[in-house]
Protein backbone atom coordinates (compact mmCIF):
# COMPACT_ATOMS: atom_id res chain seq x y z
CA UNK A 1 0.00 0.00 0.00
CA UNK A 2 1.09 3.57 -0.68
CA UNK A 3 0.83 5.76 2.44
CA UNK A 4 1.32 9.54 2.23
CA UNK A 5 1.87 11.07 5.67
CA UNK A 6 1.21 14.76 6.34
CA UNK A 7 1.62 16.86 9.46
CA UNK A 8 -1.44 19.07 9.06
CA UNK A 9 -4.06 19.68 6.38
CA UNK A 10 -7.61 20.94 6.06
CA UNK A 11 -9.06 17.63 4.84
CA UNK A 12 -7.42 14.37 3.77
CA UNK A 13 -10.46 13.57 1.61
CA UNK A 14 -10.09 16.80 -0.33
CA UNK A 15 -6.33 16.33 -0.69
CA UNK A 16 -6.68 12.76 -1.96
CA UNK A 17 -9.49 13.63 -4.41
CA UNK A 18 -7.37 16.44 -5.84
CA UNK A 19 -4.34 14.16 -6.04
CA UNK A 20 -6.34 11.51 -7.90
CA UNK A 21 -7.47 14.06 -10.48
CA UNK A 22 -3.97 15.44 -11.11
CA UNK A 23 -2.03 12.15 -10.97
CA UNK A 24 -2.40 8.43 -11.58
CA UNK A 25 -3.02 7.21 -8.05
CA UNK A 26 -3.10 3.46 -7.37
CA UNK A 27 -5.95 1.81 -5.51
CA UNK A 28 -5.54 1.67 -1.72
CA UNK A 29 -3.42 4.80 -1.63
CA UNK A 30 -3.71 6.38 1.83
CA UNK A 31 -3.32 10.01 2.90
CA UNK A 32 -2.88 10.29 6.65
CA UNK A 33 -2.58 13.51 8.66
CA UNK A 34 -1.55 14.16 12.25
CA UNK A 35 -4.14 16.92 12.31
CA UNK A 36 -7.07 18.00 10.13
CA UNK A 37 -8.37 21.53 10.56
CA UNK A 38 -11.56 20.84 8.58
CA UNK A 39 -12.21 17.13 9.03
CA UNK A 40 -15.80 16.15 8.23
CA UNK A 41 -18.22 13.38 9.08
CA UNK A 42 -21.57 12.43 7.58
CA UNK A 43 -23.69 15.28 6.16
CA UNK A 44 -20.95 17.85 6.78
CA UNK A 45 -20.67 17.27 10.54
CA UNK A 46 -17.37 18.40 12.07
CA UNK A 47 -14.88 15.73 13.18
CA UNK A 48 -12.98 16.75 16.32
CA UNK A 49 -9.53 15.23 16.84
CA UNK A 50 -6.60 16.15 19.08
CA UNK A 51 -3.35 16.59 17.15
CA UNK A 52 -1.06 13.52 16.97
CA UNK A 53 -3.35 11.42 19.16
CA UNK A 54 -5.66 9.75 16.64
CA UNK A 55 -5.99 8.35 13.14
CA UNK A 56 -7.41 10.71 10.54
CA UNK A 57 -6.88 9.42 7.04
CA UNK A 58 -8.42 8.90 3.61
CA UNK A 59 -8.25 5.85 1.38
CA UNK A 60 -8.71 5.69 -2.39
CA UNK A 61 -10.37 2.56 -3.77
CA UNK A 62 -10.88 1.95 -7.48
CA UNK A 63 -13.83 -0.25 -8.42
CA UNK A 64 -14.53 -2.17 -11.60
CA UNK A 65 -18.30 -2.69 -11.77
CA UNK A 66 -20.23 -1.56 -8.67
CA UNK A 67 -23.56 -0.08 -9.75
CA UNK A 68 -24.89 3.01 -7.99
CA UNK A 69 -27.96 1.11 -6.80
CA UNK A 70 -25.62 -1.20 -4.88
CA UNK A 71 -23.58 1.60 -3.34
CA UNK A 72 -24.30 0.74 0.28
CA UNK A 73 -22.42 -2.54 -0.06
CA UNK A 74 -19.31 -0.36 -0.22
CA UNK A 75 -20.25 1.21 3.10
CA UNK A 76 -20.83 -2.26 4.54
CA UNK A 77 -17.41 -3.51 3.41
CA UNK A 78 -15.54 -0.46 4.72
CA UNK A 79 -17.31 -0.39 8.08
CA UNK A 80 -16.79 -4.14 8.54
CA UNK A 81 -13.12 -3.77 7.65
CA UNK A 82 -12.65 -1.05 10.25
CA UNK A 83 -14.82 -2.90 12.79
CA UNK A 84 -12.84 -6.13 12.40
CA UNK A 85 -9.44 -4.44 12.67
CA UNK A 86 -10.49 -2.65 15.87
CA UNK A 87 -12.09 -5.75 17.40
CA UNK A 88 -8.73 -7.53 17.64
CA UNK A 89 -7.58 -4.89 20.15
CA UNK A 90 -10.65 -4.48 22.33
CA UNK A 91 -12.72 -6.67 24.67
CA UNK A 92 -15.55 -4.14 25.05
CA UNK A 93 -18.66 -4.97 22.94
CA UNK A 94 -18.27 -3.32 19.55
CA UNK A 95 -21.03 -2.40 17.08
CA UNK A 96 -21.59 -0.74 13.72
CA UNK A 97 -24.17 2.02 14.11
CA UNK A 98 -26.08 2.67 10.89
CA UNK A 99 -24.87 3.79 8.50
CA UNK A 100 -21.20 3.28 9.42
CA UNK A 101 -20.14 4.66 12.79
CA UNK A 102 -18.23 2.32 15.09
CA UNK A 103 -19.38 2.18 18.72
CA UNK A 104 -17.71 0.75 21.79
CA UNK A 105 -20.88 -0.17 23.70
CA UNK A 106 -22.83 3.11 23.25
CA UNK A 107 -19.92 5.51 22.72
CA UNK A 108 -18.65 6.58 19.31
CA UNK A 109 -15.17 5.33 18.55
CA UNK A 110 -14.87 5.99 14.82
CA UNK A 111 -16.65 7.61 11.89
CA UNK A 112 -16.54 7.11 8.13
CA UNK A 113 -17.24 9.51 5.25
CA UNK A 114 -17.51 7.99 1.76
CA UNK A 115 -17.39 10.16 -1.38
CA UNK A 116 -17.93 8.36 -4.68
CA UNK A 117 -16.86 9.29 -8.20
CA UNK A 118 -19.47 8.02 -10.65
CA UNK A 119 -19.48 7.36 -14.39
CA UNK A 120 -22.89 6.55 -15.86
CA UNK A 121 -24.57 4.19 -13.41
CA UNK A 122 -21.31 2.78 -12.05
CA UNK A 123 -19.07 3.85 -9.16
CA UNK A 124 -15.55 4.11 -10.58
CA UNK A 125 -13.65 5.10 -7.48
CA UNK A 126 -14.30 6.07 -3.91
CA UNK A 127 -12.46 8.28 -1.44
CA UNK A 128 -13.09 7.05 2.08
CA UNK A 129 -12.34 9.30 5.04
CA UNK A 130 -11.90 7.62 8.41
CA UNK A 131 -11.52 9.16 11.83
CA UNK A 132 -10.63 6.79 14.67
CA UNK A 133 -10.11 7.96 18.24
CA UNK A 134 -6.97 6.18 19.35
CA UNK A 135 -4.91 7.77 22.13
CA UNK A 136 -7.02 10.85 22.94
CA UNK A 137 -8.48 10.80 26.46
CA UNK A 138 -10.35 14.11 26.75
CA UNK A 139 -13.08 15.31 24.38
CA UNK A 140 -15.22 18.46 24.16
CA UNK A 141 -18.51 17.98 26.01
CA UNK A 142 -20.38 19.39 23.03
CA UNK A 143 -19.74 16.31 20.88
CA UNK A 144 -21.58 13.93 23.21
CA UNK A 145 -20.81 10.28 23.90
CA UNK A 146 -17.41 9.52 22.42
CA UNK A 147 -14.51 7.35 23.49
CA UNK A 148 -11.11 6.12 22.28
CA UNK A 149 -9.13 2.91 22.24
CA UNK A 150 -6.95 4.31 25.02
CA UNK A 151 -9.95 5.14 27.21
CA UNK A 152 -11.55 1.76 26.66
CA UNK A 153 -8.46 -0.44 27.06
CA UNK A 154 -6.05 1.69 29.07
CA UNK A 155 -3.38 0.94 26.47
CA UNK A 156 -1.36 3.22 24.20
CA UNK A 157 -1.52 2.32 20.50
CA UNK A 158 1.00 2.72 17.69
CA UNK A 159 -1.03 4.54 15.06
CA UNK A 160 1.19 3.50 12.12
CA UNK A 161 0.75 -0.23 12.66
CA UNK A 162 -2.93 0.28 13.43
CA UNK A 163 -3.41 2.16 10.15
CA UNK A 164 -1.81 -0.64 8.13
CA UNK A 165 -3.98 -3.30 9.79
CA UNK A 166 -7.14 -1.28 9.06
CA UNK A 167 -6.32 -0.85 5.36
CA UNK A 168 -5.52 -4.57 5.01
CA UNK A 169 -8.80 -5.46 6.72
CA UNK A 170 -10.82 -3.13 4.48
CA UNK A 171 -9.18 -4.60 1.39
CA UNK A 172 -10.13 -8.09 2.59
CA UNK A 173 -13.79 -7.11 2.93
CA UNK A 174 -13.75 -5.36 -0.43
CA UNK A 175 -13.15 -8.84 -1.81
CA UNK A 176 -16.85 -9.54 -1.19
CA UNK A 177 -17.70 -6.75 -3.62
CA UNK A 178 -15.12 -7.85 -6.18
CA UNK A 179 -16.65 -11.34 -6.09
CA UNK A 180 -20.21 -9.90 -5.97
CA UNK A 181 -20.89 -11.80 -2.76
CA UNK A 182 -23.36 -9.18 -1.60
CA UNK A 183 -25.63 -11.29 0.58
CA UNK A 184 -22.83 -12.82 2.72
CA UNK A 185 -21.47 -9.28 3.16
CA UNK A 186 -24.87 -7.97 4.22
CA UNK A 187 -25.31 -10.85 6.66
CA UNK A 188 -22.04 -9.94 8.40
CA UNK A 189 -23.06 -6.27 8.49
CA UNK A 190 -26.46 -6.95 10.05
CA UNK A 191 -24.86 -9.31 12.58
CA UNK A 192 -22.65 -6.43 13.76
CA UNK A 193 -25.34 -3.71 13.58
CA UNK A 194 -26.19 -1.78 16.73
CA UNK A 195 -29.64 -2.67 18.17
CA UNK A 196 -30.50 -4.92 15.22
CA UNK A 197 -33.91 -6.57 15.76
CA UNK A 198 -34.10 -5.13 19.30
CA UNK A 199 -36.98 -2.83 20.36
CA UNK A 200 -35.58 0.71 20.59
CA UNK A 201 -36.78 4.27 20.93
CA UNK A 202 -36.23 6.40 17.81
CA UNK A 203 -36.63 10.06 16.95
CA UNK A 204 -37.49 11.22 13.43
CA UNK A 205 -36.44 14.48 11.76
CA UNK A 206 -39.57 16.21 13.10
CA UNK A 207 -38.70 15.34 16.69
CA UNK A 208 -41.35 12.62 17.04
CA UNK A 209 -40.26 9.80 19.35
CA UNK A 210 -41.53 6.29 18.68
CA UNK A 211 -40.83 2.63 19.42
CA UNK A 212 -39.56 0.32 16.70
CA UNK A 213 -36.84 -2.11 15.76
CA UNK A 214 -34.34 -2.25 12.91
CA UNK A 215 -35.12 -5.23 10.68
CA UNK A 216 -33.14 -4.53 7.51
CA UNK A 217 -30.87 -2.16 5.58
CA UNK A 218 -31.46 -1.83 1.84
CA UNK A 219 -28.66 -1.87 -0.73
CA UNK A 220 -29.21 1.88 -1.31
CA UNK A 221 -28.61 2.51 2.41
CA UNK A 222 -32.19 3.04 3.61
CA UNK A 223 -32.85 1.79 7.14
CA UNK A 224 -35.97 -0.40 7.54
CA UNK A 225 -37.73 -0.07 10.91
CA UNK A 226 -40.71 -2.14 12.04
CA UNK A 227 -43.17 -0.14 14.17
CA UNK A 228 -45.34 -1.36 17.06
CA UNK A 229 -48.25 -2.01 14.68
CA UNK A 230 -45.92 -4.19 12.55
CA UNK A 231 -45.93 -1.59 9.77
CA UNK A 232 -42.49 -1.02 8.24
CA UNK A 233 -40.98 2.35 7.36
CA UNK A 234 -37.83 3.23 5.40
CA UNK A 235 -35.54 6.08 6.40
CA UNK A 236 -32.68 7.88 4.65
CA UNK A 237 -29.61 9.30 6.41
CA UNK A 238 -30.46 11.98 8.98
CA UNK A 239 -34.18 11.19 8.83
CA UNK A 240 -34.00 9.08 11.99
CA UNK A 241 -31.81 8.56 15.02
CA UNK A 242 -31.89 6.65 18.26
CA UNK A 243 -33.71 8.76 20.84
CA UNK A 244 -31.32 10.52 23.18
CA UNK A 245 -28.30 10.04 20.88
Amino acid sequence: MNIIKLDAIESTNYYLKKLAVENEVESYTVVSAKYQSAGRGQMGARWHSEKCKNLTFSLLIRLSSLEIEHQFYLSMAVSLGLFTAIRTHIATPLFIKWPNDILAEKDKLAGILIENIVSGNTIKQSVIGIGLNVNQEKFPLIIGNVTSLKKVTGNYFDTDSLLESIVISIENFMGYIDRKEFQPLKKLYLKSLYRFEKPSMFEDKNGTVFLGKVIDVFEDGKLVVELENEKTCKFNFKEIKFAGS
